[in-house]
This record gives structure tokens, C-alpha cells and sequence, in this order.
């Protein structure tokens, strides 16, 4: 018997329509597969507007295909390394300038890679900062003077429930995602002014193909159950649902804020 749990596609439920993500600008980093190929889909079918970063170029394809055939405006896809400060910006430029702006930022993109805190050199601890923090900072610097002019726009930065817990055999990966709420914090206050909102997401053990086919074995499947006050596992739409609300004007008034998704474990 199969121990993997298999994630619900959007077309399997149905969800609320917000009238004012139609037309919307979205960018997301990290969209070709995960939560991210979820949030992409989503906002798709909200008729947003949306780019996505990654290096996944053989997902990322077969992502805006099926989009386009499920009839909404296909997607626009940026192949872009976000360990690459240059690669961020040229890119963000490309999306403001196709789009003539950007409202809605995601900064999705993440590595879960495990390691332990003897194995973890200087060279280990730069590169996942870089592709689990970093690049949320930069991606927003980028995509900010956009934003500014436009004096409105959400920001959703993706963190996790890992520094929560304290998850273990992570440790540079849970010290990012807990860097990455206190810069949701203060740059709620740097933007403000400008009507821009900026709110953090922390999903706990969602169910995605990587999970799979990387972590989610039956001892992992029973911790987390075990943990959880839901007794089933978090499926990446549930995420989407929340991150589509915090872009839309039904959140007009939040931001500075975290919002866990994870069934009652943190």
C-alpha cells in the first residue's frame, strides 16, 4: 500500500472569488512546483495577472500549459536562480515593465534541505540564506519602488511552523524562517505610509510532491498527526486559500501579521 498522500488540485474543491485580485499583477518566486504551483494556479483562475520565478523550466512549462487549457490567462514564467541578486532584479524589472507594475508579491521560494549543525560550514550556512531568506528580501527591495508609486500593494512573505516547533536536522533553514517573520514586522512599518501591506505565512507539514517523494515517511506521517489537532494532513491549497485572502482587499486592514496554517500544531 502506497504510504504518499496525494495533493488536492484546485479543481477538486471549490473556493471564494475575490473580484479584486481580476486583473491584478501578481508576482511569485519559487512557482513551478509545491505551494507555489498552487498559489499560480489560484491566482490564475482568479483572473490575476501573474509571473513566477524558478529554475524548474521543464515544471514550470507544463504549469502554464495546463493553465492555459483549464482556460485562464496563462501565466508569464521567468526562468531566474534567486541566489542571483542580478538575475532578482532584472527580472522583477522585466515583470514591472510587461506588467506596468506589480500589486501583489509572493515570496514563496524555499529549500528544506536537511543538515546538521556539525556538518554546517560557512559556505553551507551562505547558501541556504540565500535561497531561504535572502532572496525575500531583495525580490521586495526590487519590486518596492513599483509598488511605491502605485501606493498600494501585499506583500506575502512565506516562512514556516519549522522555528515554532522547534523543528531539528534543519537548523539554517528554521533560522531563516524565523528571521523571516521579524522582516515581515518591520517592513510592515518601513511601507506603510505608502499603503502597501506586508503579512507572513507559516505552513506546517503541507503535503506536496517533494514532501513525498523526500521526507513524508510513515514514521514522519504519524509525528505530525500525532502533533496536529486536525487528525489529516494540510494539502497546499489550504495555504493558497489564506495567501489569496491577504492579497485581496478583504484583508484591506491586516498587515504586520503572521498566520499559521498547519492543523493545530505550533
Amino acid at each position: 500500500m502506497s504510504t504518499k498522500v496525494r495533493p488536492t488540485t484546485p479543481s477538486q474543491q471549490h473556493y471564494a472569488t475575490y473580484p479584486t485580485l481580476r486583473g491584478k499583477n501578481v508576482l511569485i518566486t519559487g512557482g513551478a512546483t509545491g505551494i507555489g504551483e498552487v498559489l499560480v494556479s489560484r491566482f490564475a483562475e482568479q483572473g490575476a495577472r501573474v509571473a513566477f520565478l524558478d529554475i524548474e523550466d521543464a515544471q514550470a512549462k507544463k504549469l502554464v500549459a495546463r493553465i492555459a487549457r483549464n482556460g485562464s490567462v496563462p501565466p508569464r514564467y521567468l526562468h531566474c536562480d534567486l541566489t542571483d541578486l542580478a538575475a532578482i532584479r532584472e527580472c522583477v524589472a522585466s515583470v514591472i515593465s510587461s506588467f506596468k507594475g506589480i500589486d501583489v508579491l509572493v515570496n514563496n521560494a524555499a529549500n528544506d534541505e536537511r543538515h546538521s549543525v556539525e556538518d554546517v560550514s560557512p559556505e553551507l550556512w551562505d547558501r541556504l540564506m540565500a535561497v531561504n531568506l535572502r532572496h525575500q528580501f531583495f525580490t521586495t527591495q526590487a519590486a518596492l519602488p513599483a509598488l511605491k508609486k502605485a501606493m498600494k500593494g501585499s506583500i506575502i512573505n512565506m516562512s514556516s511552523i519549522a522555528w515554532l516547533i522547534p523543528s531539528t536536522g534543519l537548523p539554517l533553514y528554521v533560522a531563516a524562517k524565523a528571521a523571516i517573520v521579524g522582516l515581515t514586522r518591520t517592513l510592515a512599518h518601513e511601507v506603510g505610509k505608502e499603503n502597501i501591506r506586508v503579512n507572513c505565512v507559516l505552513p506546517g507539514a503541507i503535503v506536496t510532491e517533494r514532501q513525498n517523494r523526500l521526507w513524508l515517511t510513515a514514521k514522519y506521517r504519524a509525528e505530525i498527526l500525532s502533533g496536529q489537532a486536525l487528525k489529516r494532513h494540510i494539502l497546499p491549497n489550504e495555504v493558497a486559500s489564506l495567501v489569496l485572502f491577504l492579497a485581496a482587499d478583504d484583508s484591506s486592514g491586516m498587515s504586520g501579521q503572521s498566520y499559521i496554517v498547519d492543523g493545530g500544531w505550533a
